[in-house]
């Protein structure tokens, strides 16, 4: 796939470079450990050449503190269960509180109606002890389980803070998500307390979740304490007492912090559970810790005078990403409820109202806007902000040029790709090289990232399956409940033994950067010739007339495939056969001729998860006979409705 290489379409100043802190840590680097790094594809190839140095050199140039010493960095490097800073102890909670500066913001939030409230340092700081101290007097300690069903706000990001304080281990759901589907992730890791609302506001409307905080606590014989944010007026309790949240925030208490192994467990994340039961994910303190410096401290380039928002909800781990953000001592960001109300200039105008200097979202929310029309510049004074970054989804070259022509054409785009597993990436940024539109800057610091072939082999500047050959401290401790490590070994080392295996299609390019082409369990295989799903949606939904699209190929023993283009058209736009000669031109002359649909279907909807990923592989599998129920979880999905019309479908399609 080797091509002329296009001309960079951002590159940065001078300025920019010389003030960045990815040149503060390579000087560092050359002041500490006498390295002469050229340029940032050296310092790539040392961090992953010698890992146990890296990440040591990361920990220092962070600042982050063990009273007690280590006996290396990297003990073991075998995947899994490589062995990071053995006899090291620190705390998540301990390093953020470094930040504590009176006078400084530490959270800034902004509801959905606009109202805007600020804590300080010093005041997080307090309510996070008060917090702690008051889990520590119902009974929770070391180990046990605290979980949350919670919006997106402050009083979330001490709970979880607190929980941390005390060597507690911490998981939450977002509370749009129903009660079996919370059930079968909380259940799993037996919590000892619960921290819950009884609702949210989202798209104008209030959402009492009373009847669902209700089941959980029914659900979860485990629990010991009910910590309630509001009055829970209408929330059966059972046999557990309320404890209410403002009184808990009310004592007055000195932070005592808990210092940890290196590799005690922080939080338990999920696994989408779309397609089966969800993993939980178990991440360390340390290892969270470390990366979490790395993404954000140096490729995203945020410090203490930066404001950073990525746009998430509680149920998607750039939650738990944003949150990281106060370990770098910058004011975390976060703007509650709907991204597209009142309109979809609503982030935007939140980006000026509070001072954002880095901003992410999901890939899909840049589609939107720009589907929508909106003209980001003429919303708001962006003139502050300096990157825009980009997750869930590969971002579109047409959405790149979308962000230069309408919010300015010097904007730092920096998408990241990497995902739950490890709480961090594998691609990202770099505030040192130039960009190209359609790519990601560079393999991320620490990250053996490879293109592999079926054999196992790299390929360079071709298609391959998306590997890492370097152990990063925030893989997985474990899966809980996965005591012999087998699900952990299946889900990510079974295909090339001692190497992550992620299930995406990569090309790494020429100067390093890289490109995703979609999931490699959604491949399109036409005449023998794999294609990821993300290059026809790239061209389909390119299209006016398109507001998004699914793809499937179906693949039977002994047949031709069949491919099928799903498409969600543009209000007033039909599937005629004028607009379906355009599709198919389109993908002939952008794509490749062989990768074009055997039928074109006008659908009402596309089917999503709660991150916003699109449900290729379930779609495939119930069109190959499944039925829906064992291919799908329905409370899982941001959008379960439109899953019978895929249904009926299904069942045409396969009596046709």
């Amino acid at each position: 796939m080797s091509e002329t290489r296009p001309s960079p379409d951002w590159t940065p100043t001078p300025a920019f470079i010389e003030q960045s802190n990815m040149t503060a840590f390579q000087r560092f680097l050359a002041r500490t450990h006498g390295l002469q790094l050229e340029d940032y594809h050296a310092l790539w190839a040392w961090s992953v050449r010698e890992p146990g140095a890296f990440w040591e050199a990361i920990m220092a140039f962070s600042q982050v503190e063990s009273p007690t010493p280590w006996r290396a960095a990297l003990e073991d490097a075998r995947m899994p269960g490589a062995v990071w800073f053995p006899g090291a102890t620190l705390n998540y909670t301990a390093h953020a509180m470094r930040h504590v500066r009176p006078g400084r913001t530490a959270i800034r939030h902004e509801a959905e109606d606009g109202t805007q409230t600020e804590l300080d340092w010093e005041t997080l700081r307090d309510r996070t002890a008060a917090v702690a101290a008051g889990l520590a007097a119902l009974g929770v300690a070391r180990g046990d389980r605290v979980v949350g069903y919670l919006p997106n706000t402050p009083e979330t990001i001490v709970a979880f803070l607190a929980t941390a304080s005390l060597g507690a281990v911490w998981s939450l759901c977002a509370p749009d998500m129903g009660a079996a589907t919370v059930l079968e992730r909380f259940r799993q890791i037996e919590p000892k307390a619960i921290v819950t609302a009884s609702g949210y506001a989202f798209g104008g409307k209030w959402r009492d979740r009373s009847a669902e905080v209700s089941e959980l606590l029914a659900g979860l014989p485990t629990l010991a304490a009910w910590i309630s944010m509001d009055t829970a007026e209408n929330v059966d309790g059972g046999s557990l007492a309320r404890t209410d949240w403002a009184a808990l925030c009310a004592s007055g208490t000195r932070l005592a912090l808990e210092m940890l192994p290196f590799d005690h467990p922080l939080w338990i994340v999920y696994s989408s559970g779309t397609t089966g039961t969800p993993k939980a994910i178990v991440h360390s303190h340390g290892g969270v810790m470390l990366e979490h410096l790395k993404l954000l401290g140096l490729h995203c380039d945020i410090g203490a005078d930066d404001v950073f928002a990525w746009y998430s909800s509680t149920g998607w781990i750039m939650w738990n990403v944003q949150v990281g953000g106060l370990l770098t001592g910058a004011t975390v960001a976060i703007a509650e409820g709907s991204p597209g109300h009142p309109d979809n200039g609503r982030l935007w105008r939140f980006i000026e109202r509070a001072g954002v200097t880095v901003f992410g979202a999901g890939a899909a929310w840049y589609i939107a806007c720009m589907k929508a029309g909106i003209v980001p510049r003429a919303e708001a004074d962006l003139s502050g902000l300096k990157m825009l970054g980009s997750t869930g989804s590969p971002l579109p070259p047409e959405a790149y040029r979308w962000i230069q022509d309408t919010v300015r054409r010097d904007i730092w785009i920096a998408p990241i790709a990497g995902g739950t597993d490890l709480a961090g990436v594998f691609l990202a940024g770099a505030p040192t090289l130039p960009m190209r539109v359609g790519e990601m800057q560079c393999r991320a610091l620490g990250a053996g990232v490879y293109a592999f072939d079926e054999a196992g082999n790299p390929v360079e500047d071709e298609v391959g399956e998306l590997v890492c050959t370097t152990p990063m401290p925030s893989m997985p401790l474990f899966f809980w409940g996965d005591t012999d490590g087998q699900r952990l070994r299946e889900s990510y080392f079974d295909t090339y033994p001692g190497v992550w295996r992620h299930g995406d299609w990569v090309r790494i390019t020429p100067d390093g950067g890289g490109i995703i082409y979609g999931r490699s369990d959604a491949t399109i295989n036409r005449h023998g010739i794999r294609m990821g799903t993300a290059d026809i949606y790239r061209v389909v939904e390119d299209m006016a007339e398109i507001a998004d699209s699914l793809v499937v190929d179906l693949e039977y023993l002994g047949k031709p495939s069949c491919m099928i283009l799903f498409v969600k058209l543009a209000p007033g736009a039909s599937l005629d056969a004028e607009l379906e000669h355009a599709i198919v031109a389109a993908l002939k002359r952008r794509v490749s001729p062989h990768h074009v649909p055997n039928e074109i279907v006008a659908a009402p909807d596309i089917p999503y998860t709660l991150t916003g990923k699109k449900l290729e592989v379930p779609v495939k599998k119930r069109l190959l006979g499944h039925p829906m129920e064992a291919v799908v979880t329905r409370d899982a999905m941001a959008n379960p409705e439109c899953l019978a019309w895929y249904d009926r479908f299904a069942d045409d399609f396969g009596t046709g």
